[in-house]
């Protein structure tokens, strides 16, 4: 099946903008002739949009930055993907609701990853914008995957340190729907910000299990998400709640659009 950048815009009759075949000149010549154009590796990886790819400034440039900060339909080819995993059929989300969002993000390692997320369209836009000046400001998400490559084990994508939204799924120990199956609710780092709830008997659940150590906010550790985080500071300015101010349990990971 061919899902690249170009038959979509076959498809859909639409016309490139920006750069999107990564073609540069390769000299200062502003006659308009395009036989000296050559093409920057690493753009194969932005025009197929290769979630976890890594690319360079050079590719990035050459494809063109608002390229890479995008929100559309989702695909077939991830429509189908999602099927039984992070969507099942249910009476109160469907496709039309939700959108695919597609992203850059820098991690400690200083490169730039290629990321994306399934998020309800009420949220697409602002969750792009923020990831945006996440990168921008050089924030470091290590691992922007959709959770069916987890084929939505939430413990095992949290423990891989995977930031992602939509999955229709219950909240952790309830029978009641989280907002991550509407797609309203983002969540970032998620092993070095974890969800703990302290039960009755004196024991405390924890999820991912091998978080424990990241429970401890006094403690300094990467990517540890607090008010003076710039991630925190972003999503309370867009109306999300984080759920690290909950009170009968802690979501140290998790922000949720208020009142929907």
């Amino acid at each position: 099946m061919n899902t690249g950048w170009g038959h979509w815009l076959a498809e859909n009759n639409q016309t490139p903008t920006g750069n999107p075949f990564g073609l540069i000149d390769d000299d200062d010549d502003e006659s308009g002739d395009d036989s000296d154009q050559k093409y920057v590796p690493g753009t194969e990886y932005l025009i197929d949009w290769r979630a976890g790819a890594v690319v360079s400034q050079e590719a990035v440039d050459a494809y063109g930055l608002d390229m890479c900060f995008t929100t559309g339909d989702i695909s077939d080819e991830v429509w189908e993907s999602m099927q039984g995993k992070t969507y099942k059929e249910n009476p109160y989300i469907g496709r039309d609701d939700l959108q695919h969002i597609k992203v850059l993000h820098w991690d400690y390692d200083n490169q730039i990853h290629l990321g994306e997320m399934i998020c309800n369209h009420l949220i697409a836009g602002t969750v792009c914008n923020i990831m945006r000046k996440l990168f921008e400001a050089k924030y470091p998400i290590q691992r922007m995957l959709l959770p069916d490559v987890y084929d939505a084990d939430d413990e095992a994508q949290m423990r891989d340190n995977n930031s992602s939204c939509f999955c229709y799924r219950p909240i952790s120990g309830s029978s009641k729907l989280s907002k991550h199956a509407r797609g309203l609710a983002v969540d970032i780092n998620t092993l070095y910000n974890p969800y703990y709830k302290d039960r009755e008997d004196g024991t405390r659940y924890v999820q991912p299990a091998t978080a424990v150590e990241y429970c401890d906010r006094t403690q300094n550790f990467p990517y540890k998400i607090d008010h003076d985080d710039l991630c925190y500071k972003l999503f309370i300015d867009e109306g999300f709640e984080w759920g690290g101010d909950w009170t009968s349990c802690k979501d140290f990971q998790h922000f949720e659009l208020k009142g929907e």
